[in-house]
């Protein structure tokens, strides 16, 4: 086995024990809910909507998969529970592939590269930045770090915390500064710099949209000043094992904000990760990155194939 085929092993089996929980959930209703079934009836279909629903694929996503297996089975010829599996494999296979539509495995194509990043508390949100920041450093890029969350001093020195450990400065002013401020002067200091890459944490206050709005608004505003086409990437960050309230928080997000990209944190820790379906196929959105542990490499991009394929291995 070459060294190539020994490093993908080692990122199947990672992706793998990640999703553990997921997988297990999953495929286990899944598989009560076609077990001895030697047709598809309308029982059958029942018993797989009520499974994907179970399993937090959204609703309008499960009713989008019995659709196409209903559709499918009508011109197939269906001979058993192997079949159904295979044929809803494809058809969850074919909507998570629809918002993979970037290749983020691809260099950045502005300097310095701007990621403005949102969330709410919690989801894990400063963590995906350090762990992003790793990244590109160890890809030899020069990042800096801005702490526009001024809200918390929790926020500021968390992300002091991971600029230490990985390396990279991070920008900061004094608790309840001017959000906008402190990313005007995180995006001047890169371009001082000549650094690569800009990560800009900001707050995230879902009860008050009116204000999140305007506040995400003048950091963009402020940003533009320095580099006019800047932020390149704006990535929201979502807490998979919240299951469909990761859904609700993206409709949120993405009404208030031009969300080009989303992380889906703690998947090894949960036995909902079929969200990544249900957002995958309703946000015109890619999934950029998935986490599936708490070690710095353990931010893994988002391939959909490997994911599907995962889900389905016993």
């Amino acid at each position: 086995m070459g060294l190539f085929s020994i490093f993908k092993k080692a990122e199947k089996e990672s992706l793998d024990k990640g999703l553990e929980q997921t997988k297990s959930s999953f495929l286990g209703k899944i598989t009560r809910a076609v077990a001895g079934k030697s047709k598809v009836d309308a029982l059958v279909l029942d018993d797989l909507e009520e499974a994907l629903i179970s399993a937090d694929v959204s609703v309008e996503t499960t009713l989008e998969i019995i659709e196409r297996i209903e559709s499918r089975v009508a011109k197939d010829k269906y001979l058993g529970e192997g079949e159904l599996k295979a044929i809803l494999k494809d058809e969850i296979a074919a909507l998570v592939r629809k918002g993979d539509k970037v290749d983020f495995a691809a260099e950045p194509t502005a300097t310095p590269y701007v990621i403005l990043v949102v969330g709410v508390n919690g989801v894990g949100k400063t963590t995906t930045i350090g762990k992003i920041a790793h990244q590109f450093k160890a890809a030899g890029k020069d990042v800096v770090l801005g702490a526009a969350d001024t809200f918390r001093a929790a926020a500021v020195h968390q992300l002091q915390i991971w600029g230490e450990r990985v390396g990279v400065p991070v920008v900061a002013q004094k608790m309840g500064s001017d959000p906008a401020s402190v990313a005007f002067d995180t995006v001047s200091s890169a371009v001082a710099k000549n650094a690569d890459v800009v990560i800009i944490d900001t707050a995230g206050r879902l009860h008050n949209k009116a204000g999140l709005m305007s506040e995400l608004g003048k950091i963009k505003r402020v940003i533009s000043k320095v580099l006019p086409d800047a932020p390149h990437e704006t990535l929201l960050v979502l807490d998979a094992s919240t299951g469909q309230n990761a859904i609700e928080q993206a409709k949120q997000f993405t009404e208030v904000t031009n969300v080009n990209a989303m992380a889906l944190t703690k998947l090894d820790g949960t036995a909902k990760g079929g969200v990544v379906i249900g957002i995958s196929h309703q946000f015109d959105i890619p999934v950029k990155y998935i986490g599936i542990g708490e070690q710095m490499n353990d931010l893994r991009l988002f391939e959909p194939e490997a994911f599907v394929d995962s889900l389905f291995e016993n």
